[in-house]
């Protein structure tokens, strides 16, 4: 049966890595696997797309109205974006419905995420370079609700997929 699996978390929290080592678990010949990663689609479809508070809401329904039609279509679709909003993930759940929607929060720490932080976003938004990057200059709310929760920080990439895995329905 298909679903959307949306990775929630700071920048640096792993959500792209982990959609990128889930898909292979996913893909059985008869359910494809789509992911839909934020940063990529800001190089395409929402390129038009800044950060303001009104864009960040527009990138966010994109992506649900894509993984809806794809999920729609048969296929398992994963979607790492930040999504640092509450109003957001409501959002998403009131147009998806909880019955193939699949929140995995990451709730790895903003210090192992600066850590992580290959690009150098932290350290250009703490220059004042990046103003609103979520974290330092705009706020992360954690879920309210999610359906897994999962600290990068603390657990290996193989007991992550395990605990997704195991919450996953994986049957067509």
């Amino acid at each position: 049966m298909s679903q959307i699996i949306w990775f929630t978390g700071l920048s640096g929290s792993g959500k792209s890595t982990l959609a990128k080592a889930l898909a292979p678990h996913l893909d059985d010949g008869d359910c494809k696997v789509a992911i839909l990663d934020g940063d990529v689609m800001r190089t395409g479809l929402n390129s038009d797309l800044g950060f303001s508070a009104e864009d960040r809401n527009e990138n966010i329904r994109r992506l649900t109205e894509v993984a809806k039609l794809l999920r729609d279509h048969g296929f398992y679709v994963i979607v790492p974006a930040i999504t640092p909003f509450e109003s957001q993930r409501m959002a998403i759940r009131e147009k998806i419905g909880d019955d193939r929607l699949v929140f995995i929060h990451l709730s790895t720490s903003l210090d192992v995420c600066e850590q992580r932080d290959v690009k150098g976003l932290y350290k250009l938004a703490r220059d004042g370079k990046i103003p609103d990057f979520t974290g330092i200059g705009s706020p992360f709310e954690k879920p309210d609700y999610f359906d897994i929760e999962i600290d990068t920080g603390t657990t290996s990439m193989s007991e992550c997929l395990k605990q997704i895995l195991e919450h996953i329905d994986i049957t067509t």
